[in-house]
Formats: structure tokens, C-alpha cells, sequence
């Protein structure tokens, strides 16, 4: 019972690795504020696990309106933040990647994680908490975004206490949908894969990374990318 009387705040949970993470900590003794852009996945994730502590917010977390509705569902009440939403690009290089692609990529993964972050930030801190988490050209570039955006959180927030790390999973078996848009993209990066990526992991068990950030088994580990990739990127 690691998250007892705290609020936790989880997006992308209608699914995949949200999914886990919001039943994980829940299950934990969390109230968890399951956010998605799916209200037919939340209702289900409702229905399925009544016995938990889940108030639900559908919405797309990349707009001002959604923002609102969590903060608002937190209702000053906000002790940790996994923001597991996110959205995959099409493996097309820089010179085919198009404007609208590159836009939707950062506003979901980036863009909506700064806004989330910084209209919670206020409670987090108010109640002593830690941490949050966070995985083509527009994929990969506003993932090394969201490192550099963790480094510089902590930075600024971790002498107060507000732990700010990100999980860096490798292939999962989760809901994000990726197909090949380019040629170049799966006539370089195809074979790459075929030989080089491990065995997907559960949604479960990047879910167990994250949940150990966000509780206080993780209170002295502050400005880290946590590897949680079977061992991928020691290759």
C-alpha cells in the first residue's frame, strides 16, 4: 500500500502501459485520476475494476480543455504524475516528415507533457511529492525533447524536493499504433529491428518501473532516464 491516502494522476490509461500503471497504483491504495482520450476505454477500465479508486477524464491531453479537467479532477490534490500518453510517428526521415505529422508527434509527447507538468507543479510540491514519467525523425527527436526538459525539471524543481525522472521503455506490447510511412524508413530501420530489437515486454513491466519512481521506494533517485528495456540500450 505504497500510494495510501495520495492522489496519482495518470495519463494514456485507458491502454497499454497507462492501463497498468493507473491499475498498479490503484491497487496500491491510490485515488487515481485515469485520464485518455478514449471515454469508452476509461468506462470500461471503470466497469471492469469497480472496487478501485478511479475518477476518470476523457480527453486529448494535448488541448487546454483536458489540462483543465485534470487539474480540476485533482481538486488541489495531486502527489505524483505519470504521463504515459503518447502517440507514435510514421518512421519517415527529416526530409519526408510533413508539418502536421511533426506537429501532432510534439504536441502530444512534448508539448502536452510541459503544460500537464507545469499546471500541476504547484500542488505537487505544495504536498512534498516526486516524481513524473514519461518512450522517426519526430518520434525520436521529442523523445530526447522530453530527456533534456526532465534534466532541466530537475534542475529547477529537485532542491525543493520535486523528484523529476523520465522511463525510457523499449518495445512494449501496448496500444500505440506505428506503421511504416516512408520507404527510406523501412528499408533502413526494417532490418535494424528484425535483428536487434529483444522480446516486447508486458505493459506490466514497465508499469513496475514507473510505480517504483512514483512511490517512495524512489525518494533519492532525481534527474534519471531509467532504462526499463530488457537490457536494449547496453547494446
Amino acid at each position: 500500500m505504497r500510494f495510501a491516502r495520495k492522489t496519482v494522476i495518470v495519463t494514456g490509461a485507458g491502454s497499454g502501459i497507462g492501463h497498468a500503471t493507473a491499475l498498479r497504483v490503484a491497487k496500491e491504495g491510490a485515488d487515481v485520476i485515469a485520464a485518455d482520450i478514449s471515454k469508452e476505454r476509461l468506462d470500461a477500465l471503470v466497469l471492469e475494476h469497480a472496487g478501485l479508486e478511479l475518477i476518470t477524464v476523457a480527453g486529448d491531453i494535448s488541448t487546454e480543455e483536458a489540462i483543465t479537467a485534470i487539474v480540476a479532477a485533482a481538486d488541489g490534490r495531486v502527489d505524483a504524475l505519470a504521463k504515459v500518453a503518447g502517440i507514435m510517428d510514421n518512421f519517415s526521415p527529416v526530409h519526408e516528415v510533413d508539418n502536421e505529422l511533426w506537429d501532432q508527434v510534439f504536441s502530444v509527447n512534448v508539448t502536452a507533457t510541459m503544460r500537464l507538468t507545469g499546471a500541476l507543479a504547484p500542488f505537487i510540491l505544495a504536498a512534498g511529492r516526486a516524481p513524473w514519467s514519461a518512450a522517426g525523425a519526430a518520434y525520436t527527436t521529442c523523445k530526447h525533447t522530453v530527456v533534456r526538459l526532465t534534466k532541466s525539471s530537475e534542475v529547477m524543481y529537485g532542491w525543493q524536493g520535486f523528484g523529476c525522472n523520465t522511463v525510457a521503455p523499449g518495445p512494449t506490447v501496448a496500444n500505440i499504433v506505428a506503421n511504416w510511412g516512408s520507404q527510406l524508413g523501412a528499408e533502413r530501420l526494417g532490418p535494424l529491428m528484425k535483428s536487434n530489437v529483444p522480446v516486447p515486454a508486458s505493459a506490466a513491466q514497465l508499469a513496475a518501473s514507473i510505480t517504483f519512481l512514483l512511490s517512495d521506494d524512489g525518494t533519492n533517485v532525481n534527474g534519471v532516464i531509467l532504462a526499463s528495456d530488457g537490457g536494449w540500450s547496453a547494446i
